[in-house]
């Protein structure tokens, strides 16, 4: 008995409706998906030198068609943050000290989450976040993931970053900071010194069962984090036609407005753009 014949078999009428709309459901975001990957493969073929009436003869459709193919449907980024709703896991820091210890996140990683959340949104995807309490035990096997905040508040993020070939995160008697294996060069934040600045990490990371990414921004402090999303969002197309969805890293260099975190005044990449895969 194929699926359908399973459905159309269910008693329960409202057991069958639900069902059935859960699985249309389904097909539907494949077949968005599925359309995007074509139209994708047209604009290739454009610059590659195919004009639209040989795509068109090479697919079997007609020259309209292809035109019609070409303009319609989201933008091809938002497949790098990917397929469906999106979920932001950030990371929460324990406040002791207090007579009603609680978790919470700083204001640098909750404007980190708006913007991406906007930023997904003009692309065609809905965003949520979830907060991930200490010690930090996020669960990071699953689609269209972003995780934010660095490993001293998720620690399993450290192992995970061990996946990464050229960029870490290390901890020593001076505290957090990042390392460029690459390059034999280490980023210390200059948020340490007084400075106006910090460092962030980011990067898409594979899943611990294998099957798939995820996407990880960290800042040294806070701040980086926050810079980490600016930087994402203000080159969502330029990485996207890079990278596509393949594993990268990179550091970038956060500066704000002196007393205030949140203020962005530059934020830059200062390591290449690391591709983990040939």
């Amino acid at each position: 008995m194929n699926e359908l014949e399973k459905l159309a078999a269910m008693e329960d009428p409202g057991t069958r409706a639900k069902a059935v709309g859960d699985l249309i459901d389904e097909h539907q975001v494949a077949i968005a998906e599925l359309s995007r990957v074509r139209r994708e493969a047209m604009h290739e073929m454009l610059a590659n030198g195919m004009t639209q009436s040989q795509i068109a003869a090479h697919l079997d459709m007609t020259k309209g068609r292809i035109s019609q193919l070409l303009s319609a449907g989201t933008r091809p980024e938002r497949a790098f943050f990917g397929t469906g709703k999106i979920t932001v896991a950030i990371g929460a820091k324990r406040e002791t000290g207090r007579t009603d210890p609680s978790d919470t996140v700083s204001a640098e990683s909750f404007s980190a989450y708006d913007l991406l959340a906007d930023a997904a949104r003009s692309v065609g995807l809905d965003a949520s976040k979830e907060v991930v309490p200490a010690p930090g035990l996020v669960h990071l096997n699953r689609p269209n993931l972003i995780v934010l905040t660095n490993p001293r508040l998720l620690p399993f993020l450290s192992q995970v970053m061990e996946a990464d070939p050229h960029i870490r995160y290390v901890v020593d008697d001076h505290g957090w900071y990042l390392t460029d294996l690459t390059e034999g060069k280490e980023y210390r934040s200059p948020r340490d010194k007084g400075e106006s600045a910090d460092y962030g990490y980011v990067g898409r990371l594979p899943r611990p069962d294998g099957k798939g990414t995820f996407l990880y921004m960290a800042g040294t402090h806070a701040p980086g984090t926050l810079g980490a999303a600016h930087y994402v969002v203000d080159n969502l197309s330029t990485l996207y036609k890079e990278l596509k969805t393949r594993r990268f890293s990179t550091i970038v260099r956060y500066e704000f407005e002196p007393g205030n975190q949140l203020a962005l005044r530059s934020v830059e990449q200062v390591t290449p753009l690391y591709r983990h895969e040939s």
